[in-house]
């Protein structure tokens, strides 16, 4: 464990993860082809290192790290630098506008083309491994740029961004994103999480600003289309070099968003990518920051292992056969989803999956959490409700997709999310429970 006596090092670097034009897009049910770029995807990757020891994370603009991925590219980093894998956090944003380049869906896609054509004309490079080898250059730059920095956190409030997206309706059902103005709605089935969570990195000198951690919940669902592009935390980042210099980075860490979108229903505003991100830029830029005087970097990790969902060889069987209806007027929405998932989860072996739970000590009062899935906003609160360090910043999507990790109380209310999810009902909590117990390990 590192002391506090020592400095605390900060190397940041970033690489370009764009795929190719026509690579197939991630996001949605339907096989949507990139047919350009808005703004490019990018790994950026923090390494932070006191006394002996060294951590890294690394933040992707697109929808997911792949356990694949996230395996290797942890294996080739620590070769490259020699940073444990076990204190290398791989996160993805949640990008709607980034490749598709695993999970069932894909494979549907992919070997249906290969099956038509003789070959897949979407796929033609390695993507993963291109995702991979930029994760590892990131860290590896990282590592090379290593100095002495000062390190400032703090706990911004953004409200009239993030709404709860889940709905009780007059019918007595809980429905997701229900419609605009929709008349049966009679309240959120849940909250939101408004806190932006922010860590400042300054040269030693203690004046130029050259990076920022920043975490808040908002579903990265606000660009659509076929180009490429990073969503709002793009904007967050043009905006804030306007304060910082152009050479300024944003690590962007999604927070716990299962459950919540970036539009009101109960109104007709929907805000557009630029302006949720010169709001939230300007959120950031006003942060009260407190100095972390004395940083005592750690790291802690834990896999849990949850029950997963599981389903009759006639209903797998089923599945396979219903992947032709996706995203065609054959079958409902949720049962389109309910499909894809039960597809998708066989790729899982075993009972349970597992779930690991990062945790990252700055100081005393400063600390990250990583998480898997796209975790609902009631675990991440309940997170940061325990935790003993003030600053305490949770992400969501760590280290691998395993979809929604909603509440006991959502899987009893159903709807798409709980449809969606590879987890069985108290997953998520158990989930939660070991983040507050590394979290109180790391505190005492």
């Amino acid at each position: 464990m590192a002391t506090t006596s020592q400095s605390l090092q900060a190397g940041v670097a970033v690489t370009d993860i764009t795929p190719p034009v026509g690579y197939r897009m991630c996001g949605y049910f339907n096989e949507r082809l990139s047919t350009g770029v808005l703004n490019p995807l990018h790994a950026k990757a923090l390494v932070l290192r006191q006394g002996d020891t060294r951590a890294a994370l690394v933040f992707c603009d697109i929808i997911g790290i792949s356990a694949d991925v996230s395996q290797r590219a942890r294996q080739q980093a620590q070769r490259e630098t020699g940073i444990p894998p076990e204190n290398i956090l791989l996160a993805g944003t949640h990008s709607h506008t980034g490749p598709l380049y695993f999970d069932a869906l894909r494979d549907y896609f992919h070997e249906k083309a290969v099956a038509q054509q003789g070959k897949d004309p979407y796929e033609v490079r390695d993507y993963p491994s291109e995702l991979v080898a930029g994760i590892v250059k990131a860290v590896t730059q990282a590592d090379a740029r290593l100095r002495p920095v000062q390190a400032e956190a703090g706990v911004a409030q953004q409200q009239g961004l993030s709404f709860n997206r889940r709905f009780h309706m007059t019918d007595g059902t809980v429905r997701f994103n229900p419609g605009l103005l929709n008349p049966d709605i009679v309240r959120p089935a849940g909250p939101i999480d408004p806190g932006v969570g922010v860590v400042f990195f300054r040269e030693a000198n203690g004046r130029d600003t050259f990076a920022s951690l920043v975490n808040f919940a908002l579903h990265l669902d606000t660009t659509g289309g076929t180009l490429y592009a990073a969503d709002y935390p793009y904007f967050i980042e043009q905006n804030l070099r306007g304060k910082f210099g152009k050479d300024f980075t944003l690590l962007f860490g999604t927070g716990t968003c299962g459950d919540i979108n970036h539009f009101d229903v109960m109104t007709k505003d929907i805000r557009k990518p630029a302006v949720i991100g010169a709001t939230l830029a300007g959120t950031i830029a006003a942060a009260r920051a407190k100095a972390i005087a004395k940083p005592s970097l750690a790291v802690r990790r834990a896999v849990v292992e949850v029950p997963r969902q599981k389903f009759t060889a006639a209903e797998i069987a089923q599945a396979k056969k219903d992947m032709d209806k996706i995203a065609t007027a054959e079958m409902s929405f949720l049962d389109q989803v309910r499909t894809y998932k039960i597809v998708d989860i066989q790729s899982r072996r075993g009972a349970t999956i597992p779930l690991e739970v990062q945790v990252f000590r700055l100081s005393d009062e400063v600390a990250v959490v990583g998480l898997p899935g796209e975790v609902f906003v009631e675990h991440g609160l309940a997170i940061k409700k325990a935790s003993p360090f003030p600053v305490t910043l949770v992400i969501e999507l760590c280290q691998d997709d395993v979809a929604y990790v909603p509440t006991k109380k959502a899987f009893a209310e159903g709807s798409y999310e709980t449809v969606n999810s590879r987890v069985a009902p108290g997953g998520g909590e158990m989930m939660t429970e070991t983040a507050i117990r590394l979290l109180k390990e790391l505190g005492t």
